[in-house]
């Protein structure tokens, strides 16, 4: 089992302390957000709290994902960074290839790259894409990363994207994983088919072990059982020992840990936030490796 340290729309000089401590106190890696805006007008739902309500994110800091992960690469020597998740279709694929190659050789490899679609209408409109064929595009543009990470010259001619022969550099040495989130059947069935590994974004236990049967199947129906496979997983039982232990044996790599609901609960100062994760560490992590 690895071990996730997650952070979210916290003051953005926390960031460097908290990822030497993360480092030092022996956690695997540290989750990155993404938000590009807040709308003033709108009246879509948030799918993940239980009313629909999105206004705590409204004035809350949120660091563009390639710009901070580096930042704190460079403070870390061993510490993994994984966005959660990277709302794909939103963007251009060939500067995001260059984003993720950058990111990965500026950290010596220590990237996954999370990504899903964005619930919110109203982020396609401002940057101009299209939010029907959004699901399409993103299998597209997984297509065109993964090519363009290869370091070789690479062309792509689909129903969205069109990319005559390119090539980028510097890549990295090894392919970045590309982890996809999600609960829907298709977001499921993307991850399965296209993905080396699942993000879960919370919720009922039950639930969980349906998805992660359902991967299971999906795998196995895609032809990708044997494949290499991560699965990075929210849950209240990955705060003792014994459910770290349980959600292991249900085939989870990763369980992604917090201190603070940034739905609900005010910022709290960088001490009080590593004093958590320190003792997470000695009481957890320490009890199961």
């Amino acid at each position: 089992m690895r071990f996730s340290y997650a952070e979210a729309l916290c003051d953005p000089t926390h960031y460097l302390p908290l990822a030497r401590a993360v480092e030092d106190a022996g956690w695997d890696s540290f989750i990155v957000p993404d938000s590009i805006c807040y709308p003033e007008v709108s009246d879509s739902k948030y799918p993940y709290t239980p009313d629909g309500n999105r206004e705590f994110l409204d004035g809350k800091p949120f660091i563009e994902p390639f710009s901070l992960i580096p930042a704190m690469g460079a403070v870390t020597t061993r510490l993994r960074f994984t966005t959660f998740v990277v709302k794909l279709p939103i963007r251009q694929p060939v500067l995001v290839a260059k984003s993720v190659a950058s990111v990965a050789v500026m950290t010596q490899g220590r990237f996954g790259f999370g990504i899903g679609l964005s619930p919110w209408p109203e982020d396609f409109v401002v940057t101009g894409t299209n939010w029907r064929t959004r699901g399409k595009r993103m299998d597209e543009m997984i297509a065109i990363i993964r090519g363009l990470l290869q370091g070789r010259y690479f062309a792509f001619d689909g129903k969205h994207y069109q990319v005559p022969s390119i090539k980028i550099c510097p890549v990295p040495e090894r392919p970045v994983p590309i982890l996809i989130g999600g609960h829907t059947e298709p977001a499921l069935r993307r991850a399965a088919r296209l993905g080396d590994g699942w993000m879960h974004a919370g919720g009922d236990h039950d639930l969980l072990v349906g998805y992660m049967k359902r991967l299971t199947e999906l795998r196995r129906e895609y032809g990708r059982e044997r494949a290499p496979f991560e699965t990075h997983v929210i849950s209240m039982h990955a705060y003792t020992a014994d459910g770290v232990r349980m959600l292991e044996d249900l085939g989870v790599t990763d369980v992604i840990v917090g201190f603070r609901d940034p739905y609900h609960m005010p910022d709290t100062p960088v001490a009080e936030k590593i004093e958590y994760l320190r003792r997470y560490a000695d009481d957890v992590i320490a009890s199961v490796r």
